[in-house]
């Protein structure tokens, strides 16, 4: 219960943080506007078609970024949250691209059709990214979804595009040498810019005081900016594609927070998933070494404890002991993090000495002096080596075994073989042990292979990623 109050203690601190954050944002980016509006000649667009160019190029960038950023966590979590972030970065990226960046590469000033085009594209993609916070659960077949909705952005972007160029004439035209007046719909739509920015801001500002999920502050704060310069534009539309205001670079400081704060985002999560897989993975050498030892160990103790024979169980106690000694050895230098060959030739050379001690299989080990291999590949590929080679020893009852770590045709490989029973290869293999060297061998990106026959011996050979 005190690690529950204290967890507790420190959202509720993160969340006002973030509270006082907003309001301290709010009130400064409300004084500018204020400031804006007092002096008509603050709110003078100027002619800049190269920098216009250049800050719409950045702002496609950039979103694009977050796009593949945010793809990259939706690809492991399969959250739809994710999912629609992509999908709205995406769609406003394109929508920056097709409609502002290559009219002005042509060398021509934007149409109506072009310019409502990027309107209605950018706010289409803000819809999506304040529809994110809002989502809830993951989804089934990831990479079908993600792929499947992307088609479904450009497919909007055509509808967009074609329903521009189908009502033509009937927009309304930005053009200020032909109607010196904004047009009440481009001020409605900008408006209604604005409110997407807001419902973000509530949005993710919420979710933050949900979850406490560092995306959602970056995000409430990305959105805050862009808020704000929404409003800006509503006070000065920028009805030439060459105009440059003081709401471009809100923007485009805006689009560099939404990048920074992902980028840090996951590579804070990417940090965190891969201390929590070497977690698991510790766990499951103890478990698959350490611990069935240490478990012998405590039952010789138990039976002797209960006046068992000293003569038959100290022999078996001492050598369950020495056995988990011997393991604590092999685990630390298999989850050692230092690069080389010489711990893990030493830790597989020591446990082959062990394990033929008593004669009763003889093992060959070869090992190519060139072969370098990575510590997860070190930590993994002991494991397989070993659980082969016992396989051999207790169920083959093989008189000879064989391991080679070495290269063919430019591929690392690991094999092992043995002479002993072999046994019927039923859809790639049975058994528990058989399935865990599997999964360690796809861990480190190899691919397992087995081959046996009743009375040919068994064959099993690991393919590294190259």
């Amino acid at each position: 219960m005190p690690d529950c109050a204290d967890t507790a203690g420190v959202n509720h601190e993160r969340w006002e943080g973030f509270l006082w954050g907003q309001v301290l944002l709010f009130g400064l980016l409300g004084a500018s506007l204020g400031l804006f509006l007092t002096y008509p000649s603050l709110r003078e667009p100027y002619s800049l078609p190269e920098l216009k160019l250049v800050l719409a190029t950045v702002f496609a960038i950039e979103g694009a970024l977050v796009a593949v950023l945010t793809a990259t966590r939706y690809s492991v979590e399969a959250r739809r949250y994710d999912l629609l972030l992509c999908l709205g970065f995406i769609v406003t990226s394109t929508a920056w691209v097709c409609f502002t960046i290559i009219p002005a590469i042509a060398h021509h000033s934007a149409n109506r059709t072009e310019l409502w085009a990027a309107i209605a594209g950018r706010m289409a993609g803000w819809a999506l990214i304040a529809a994110a916070p809002f989502a809830e659960g993951r989804t089934r077949h990831r990479r079908i979804v993600l792929w499947n909705s992307i088609f479904a952005c450009a497919i909007g972007l055509i509808v967009i595009w074609g329903i521009s160029q189908s009502l033509g004439g009937a927009l309304p035209n930005l053009d200020p040498h032909y109607h010196a007046a904004v047009p009440a719909s481009l001020s409605g739509a900008l408006a209604a810019q604005a409110l997407l920015h807001l419902l973000a801001v509530v949005g993710y500002g919420n979710r933050f005081r949900l979850r406490g999920e560092d995306l959602d502050y970056w995000l409430a704060l990305g959105a805050t900016l862009m808020l704000f310069s929404s409003l800006h534009f509503i006070f000065t539309p920028l009805v030439l594609t060459g105009d440059v205001s003081q709401g471009d670079y809100l923007q485009l400081l805006a689009y560099g927070v939404l990048l920074v704060g992902v980028w840090r985002v996951i590579r804070s999560t990417e940090f965190g998933r891969a201390v929590a897989e070497e977690r698991a993975r510790v766990a499951r050498e103890i478990h698959d070494g350490l611990a069935q030892y240490l478990f012998a160990v405590s039952t010789h103790a138990a039976m002797l404890e209960a006046g068992g024979d000293p003569k038959q169980l100290v022999p078996q106690l001492k050598s369950a002991a020495l056995a988990a000694q011997q393991e604590a050895r092999y685990a630390i230098l298999a989850l050692s993090s230092a690069s080389g060959r010489a711990p893990f030739d030493a830790a597989l050379r020591r446990y082959v000495d062990v394990l033929t001690a008593d004669g009763g299989l003889e093992v060959e080990l070869e090992i190519d002096s060139a072969i370098v291999l990575g510590p997860d590949e070190q930590i993994e590929l002991f494991r397989i080596v070993q659980e082969g080679l016992a396989n051999a020893r207790k169920h083959a009852g093989a008189r000879h075994a064989w391991v080679q770590i070495g290269e063919r045709a430019g591929v690392r490989f690991v094999s092992v073989r043995d002479d002993g029973s072999g046994f019927e290869v039923v859809n790639g293999g049975a058994g528990q042990g058989l399935a865990n060297m599997r999964d360690r061998a796809a861990s480190i990106g190899g691919a397992l292979s087995l081959r046996s026959a009743p009375g040919s011996g068994t064959a099993l050979e690991v393919v590294l990623r190259t």
